[in-house]
């Protein structure tokens, strides 16, 4: 079967981390960037892979990235034209991205990274250890650069695809309400968010992916990077922060520095949970876990008047991860956020399930609509080796992510918010499944209270308070 090359690029690639999305990029990038296999490098810490990189004749480099030796392991892989890939854990995006300035050379990752530790250790202050601070810290280079090398910051399935998947249902809904709608700008896609009347969006996602294998005691079973989840889900939980919220958390803290279009809880995102809903889960409990989508987002379409904001939605990620992956997180909480001695990532194990993921836009005139893919498992075979649903959904993304790059070489840093959303989703469309958009006259306050009387906001069901479970 022939597949379409989107980009014929004369550089090398540099892959730095083999994980379950390393290996399941890999043949993506093979076959939609025109690129030689002995032109591309693959840079890990682990040997898993090692095999896969052999299977389709890559370089393969077993050594982990550190502050002391990035430099000297890189520079005889990057040179001015190249591109580098980074899908790897405790290696420092900043870093990485003045690395590849310096070299002259494009990047991409699917989060900010800190050096190993950034995300927990107890000298950082919670405030600093946040994606909010990291994301400030990334921006920040904007203003020492001039027409260096594009950098994609934090473009996998969410943050990344999901950005794009707000833009579409904003102009699905503003169709479906009689809104004429044809934003370019920043400015006007804030102006439509506010016009529709949007309060709240959810980053709602549901995997239900099954292994063959049961989860074992001292186990953290997953659907992608246990390292990252865990890392993730230690942090501080994060949301963007809404003009119309009237009842501030508890345990909520205010930024002192930055765009401001956020806060976080004194309290682990794998500890927060948070009501939303899909269209094939209905409505469940996910975790308020710490994503750049949710500050990127919610900053994107602030309005502002001055330096003030008079209007911006309340973003937060909203995640039910597989079942093995919810035990493993209990067992982890019970271990005082000690992770498990074993580590295991869901793959030719699993025997059915899909990974529903999309945006759930809340507070206008049609209440609240879903947006997103609703891939299963076996589609994800079907299209991609070395990938099962929510591996491809980051896969693709980021594959998606490098073509705009390389089509826009000299754009410096970017969010996801700044790319062309049409042409993202032309590119992974063909990967996620179904892709559809449904109405919902759910709420957080449905069928509330039938155990026991609830501290609600009846006022208005899309207020962050009655979406948090205390």
């Amino acid at each position: 079967m022939s597949h379409k090359v989107y980009f014929e690029f004369p550089g090398r690639i540099v892959l730095i981390g083999f994980g379950s999305i390393g290996q399941g990029v890999l043949p993506l990038i093979l076959r939609h960037i025109g690129v030689q296999p002995g032109r591309i490098s693959i840079i890990t810490a682990e040997d898993n892979g090692r095999e896969i990189a052999a299977g389709y004749g890559v370089k393969f480099v077993r050594e982990a990235l550190t502050r002391e030796n990035f430099r000297r392991i890189l520079d005889a892989n990057v040179g001015r034209g190249d591109f580098v890939l980074n899908v790897s854990v405790d290696v420092s995006s900043i870093a990485l991205i003045k690395y590849c300035w310096e070299r002259g050379a494009m990047y991409l990752d699917t989060c900010i990274e800190p050096w190993a530790g950034g995300y927990t250790s107890p000298t950082i202050t919670p405030a600093k250890r946040t994606n909010y601070a990291l994301r400030e810290e990334a921006l920040a280079l904007k203003g020492s650069s001039t027409r260096v090398p594009t950098a994609v910051i934090t473009h996998g399935a969410n943050p990344g695809l999901v950005s794009h998947f707000v833009k579409q249902a904003l102009l699905n809904i503003a169709a479906d309400l009689g809104v004429e709608a044809a934003p370019r700008a920043r400015a006007e896609w804030a102006k439509l968010s506010q016009k529709l009347g949007v309060t709240t969006i959810h980053i709602a996602e549901r995997d239900t992916q099954v292994s063959s294998e049961p989860k074992r005691i001292n186990e953290f079973v997953n659907t992608w990077s246990v390292d990252g989840f865990v890392g993730e889900g230690s942090q501080p939980a994060e949301l963007g922060w809404g003009t119309h919220e009237r009842n501030f958390p508890r345990d909520g803290k205010r930024q002192e520095f930055g765009c401001g279009a956020a806060i976080y809880l004194m309290q682990p995102g794998a500890a927060t949970r948070v009501r939303t809903w899909t269209p094939k889960a209905k409505n469940f409990m996910g975790y308020l876990i710490t994503h750049g989508e949710s500050i990127s987002i919610a900053d994107y379409l602030s309005v502002k008047s001055s330096s003030d904001a008079i209007y911006r939605p309340t973003v937060h990620y909203a995640y039910h991860p597989s079942d093995a992956a919810v035990l493993s997180v209990h067992e982890l909480q019970g271990r005082n956020w000690q992770l498990q001695d074993t580590k295991r990532i869901m793959m030719d194990d699993i025997v059915s399930g899909i990974d529903e993921l999309g945006v759930l836009i809340a507070g206008h005139k049609k209440n609240a609509y879903w947006y997103g893919s609703q891939l299963s498992v076996e589609e994800a075979r079907r299209l991609a080796p070395h990938n099962q649903a929510t591996s491809l959904q980051v896969t693709i993304s980021c594959l998606a992510g490098m073509i705009w790059a390389m089509e826009n070489p000299n754009r410096g840093l970017v969010e996801p918010d700044d790319l062309d959303f049409r042409r993202i989703l032309e590119i992974c469309g063909p990967y996620l499944g179904p892709v559809i958009g449904e109405y919902t006259d759910w709420t957080p306050l449905s069928d509330r209270e039938r155990l026991l009387p609830e501290d609600i906001d009846k006022s208005d069901p899309w207020q962050f308070k009655n979406v948090r479970v205390f």
